[in-house]
């Protein structure tokens, strides 16, 4: 097929003119042949099978249905009448229902002649209906030739409105079969379409616009989602290989001073099989020549921050200097004082450097920072500032990577005249199918177990009218010593309302844990940064037994000694924030509790999220249900949706299909890195076309 052919302005395919090319490239970025060919179908109409009436069942399903109308009756209703018409087959009776339209239904509609129905049905009281259904006379059906899957595209208003329907996109989409001959060249090797028996490319385009059958449309979509996934990964494989040959990196190969005492004198507790197992594996990266690009995860409270310093450790002992960013001013002080205390008695200078230290002090840093006698420098966005300049950065980790942007990540490369190691942490788990789409260019390691010690949170659901019942278990906590937190959600729209959700909460809970017997903090997003810390830090040394707060201790507050959390309105966060409150309870040996309060009004996604909190403490678990709830683009933030603008693979459904195409991808470069093998030539093409391209799709074909 000629691929210039493809890249014909959309304009002049026929029954389409200026106006309609206009509306296809604003509304659906269709520009050209080739972005039409690719513009596929979210769902279809079976109309391959015919129900019986007694088959039905109450899923709201579309079916289709051969019967005939034995009579007609008007019904009143609130507003105006509705017809109503008795429909029968050979098992059973339903209901055909039209709001409007009547007269025209009555006198053209045949009473006792066969009919073909198709709509979605209805149930009400045992009684099956269908409400203005598609009407069709037998025998007229039984003549017409159509394909019994109908396709259904992606609309907006504006395309309805000006009358690009569906119905017009199929005619469209017919067009452009005709004009191209529907010849489309094949961008696998012979190898792979063999080893997973893959139609070619051309019949999955044509079955994907035009199935047959439900097992030919399978089939197609099967093609086309594994040659997109495919692709990604190829890319992604790629740029791994290549920034480990090109990129080289410091090679640390030495193991000194700083790592041996900190080991053998310094670690607080035994390290977990888990640790030992990521620290081994990083530590073969440092020393292998190549750039380190690496992706540690590990759930809330797993050890990461030793994990962290033990890196660090190594880039002093190999002589170089390392940071570490965190994305909030909260984060990265709490990194400085977690590892300043690790790092006593080790004659380490370790600083942290964000908005709101003075100019004086960071004067100080940036000269230490270039003479070199400043070792770990931790902050914020701050460190990407230009003034900010390493004598010799050998290694930066990045936490909560999400949050920062690729162009950050770059920033801190260019602070050297090689660029540093990267370690890039997060508490949030991702799921492995994500991780392999989004990261898959880093190398993953997963620290999967808790420290020795800690014992698994309990997590409850009650509901508001379950009240003094909670209060009077948080009065026998206090008892023993614990402290208590309880937080109330942050609605961003509103911050009046979530005061007063606050306030409220706060009064109920200061009537019923009165002074002087009780001590509560108080913290949310309108206080002074200073009297935040004051209250925070009052909770800290134990002065407080009860903290009531918005979120803003979502991320880092760590009291061993608060063994219960009560999230109230519960059903208003979202997963991983539900996940990531839990953790701040359960740091310390005692056994934790998390309570989920929420009122009996729950939609069902409510419901579902209120199910995994309590039916699991697996970060990796409740994000997978997190990511079916929300989709890709959600979770990641939207500046990493970009890459995920998958045209007919869902990241989440398909993921059987990632890891195949992950597979296939490594074994074609392991064996032919630069693709110059003959059976591989329709692949490095595709690819070549792909790297131009920038998008998957603009060039398969």
């Amino acid at each position: 097929m000629n691929a210039n052919l493809l890249q014909t302005p959309i304009d002049y395919l026929k029954g389409v003119g200026p106006n309609r090319a206009e509306l296809l490239r604003k509304e659906m970025g269709i520009h050209t042949y080739q972005d039409l060919i690719n513009f596929f179908p979210n769902r279809y109409l079976d109309k391959t099978r015919f129900y019986k009436v007694k088959e039905l069942l109450p899923s709201n399903a579309e079916v289709q249905i051969i019967g005939k109308i034995v009579g007609f009756k008007t019904v009143e209703q609130k507003r105006g009448k509705r017809l109503v018409a008795d429909f029968i087959d050979d098992t059973g009776r339903m209901e055909l229902v039209w709001f409007r339209g009547h007269k025209w239904i009555r006198e053209n509609l045949k009473v006792n002649t066969p009919y073909v129905i198709f709509g979605k049905t209805n149930n009400y009281g045992g009684i099956f209906s269908m409400a203005h259904p598609d009407m069709e006379l037998l025998e007229e059906h039984e003549k017409s030739l159509r394909t019994a899957m109908q396709p259904i595209y992606p609309s907006s208003e504006k395309l309805t409105n000006k009358g690009i329907t569906n119905r017009v996109v199929n005619k469209l989409m017919q067009q452009l079969f005709i004009e191209t001959r529907g010849r489309f060249f094949d961008t696998l090797s012979e190898d792979i379409k063999g080893n997973l028996s893959l139609i070619s490319r051309a019949d999955a385009l044509f079955n994907v616009h035009f199935p047959k059958s439900q097992e030919l449309l399978a089939k197609a979509q099967f093609r086309l989602k594994f040659e997109e996934l495919f692709y990604i990964q190829m890319q992604l494989l790629i740029k791994n290989m290549m920034q480990k040959q090109k990129i080289k990196g410091f090679v640390f190969d030495k193991i000194g001073h700083y790592f041996d005492d900190f080991y053998k004198n310094h670690l607080p507790f035994e390290l977990t099989g888990a640790q030992k197992r990521v620290i081994k594996e990083i530590r073969s990266d440092l020393g292998s020549g190549a750039q380190l690009n690496r992706l540690l995860q590990g759930d809330v409270g797993s050890g990461k921050t030793i994990v962290a310093l033990m890196c660090m450790l190594i880039a002093l002992d190999n002589d170089f200097q390392a940071c570490l960013m965190a994305p909030t001013e909260i984060l990265a002080t709490q990194h400085f004082q977690g590892l300043k205390e690790l790092c006593e008695g080790l004659d380490i200078n370790i600083a942290l450097l964000t908005g709101s230290v003075k100019t004086a002090r960071r004067r100080v840093i940036h000269e230490q920072l270039e003479d070199g006698t400043l070792n770990i420098l931790i902050g914020t966005h701050a460190l990407l500032e230009d003034k900010v300049k390493f004598q010799n950065l050998g290694l930066a980790i990045i936490d909560e990577q999400h949050r920062f942007g690729v162009a950050q990540r770059a920033k801190l490369w260019h602070k050297n005249h090689l660029p540093p190691h990267i370690l890039v942490m997060t508490a949030t788990p991702i799921p492995r199918t994500l991780a392999m789409s989004l990261y898959g260019d880093l190398d993953v390691s997963v620290i999967d177990e808790l420290p020795p010690g800690r014992q698994p949170i309990k997590t409850v659901h009650r509901y508001d009218s379950n009240r003094l019942k909670v209060f009077r278990f948080i009065k026998d906590e206090i008892q023993k010593g614990r402290q208590i937190y309880i937080v109330y959600p942050l609605i961003q729209e509103s911050e009046k309302m979530d005061y007063k959700d606050l306030m409220d909460g706060y009064e109920s809970i200061a009537r019923e844990f009165p002074m002087p017997d009780y001590q509560i903090s108080i913290v949310h997003g309108q206080m002074k940064p200073a009297d935040k810390d004051y209250e925070m830090e009052r909770f800290v040394k134990g002065e407080t037994q009860i903290m009531v707060a918005t979120t803003v201790i979502e991320v880092g507050v760590n009291v061993p000694n608060a063994s219960v959390m009560i999230i109230e309105s519960a059903e208003r966060f979202g997963l991983s924030q539900l996940h990531q409150l839990r953790g701040r309870v359960g740091r310390g040996a005692e056994q934790s509790y998390c309570i989920l309060m929420t009122s009996h009004k729950l939609s069902e996604e409510g419901k579902t999220r209120l199910q995994t909190m309590t039916a699991t403490n697996d970060g990796f678990e409740i994000a997978e249900v997190d990511l079916k709830l929300r989709g890709p683009g959600d979770l990641m933030g939207t500046q990493q949706s970009g890459i995920l603008n998958l045209k007919i693979a869902d990241i989440v459904k398909d993921n059987q299909i990632l890891k195949v195409a992950r597979d296939f991808a490594k074994r074609v470069l392991s064996e032919d890195p630069e693709l110059k093998m003959e059976k591989n030539k329709m692949i490095r093409y595709t690819y070549q076309q792909l790297a131009k391209h920038k998008n998957i799709w603009n060039y398969i074909s």
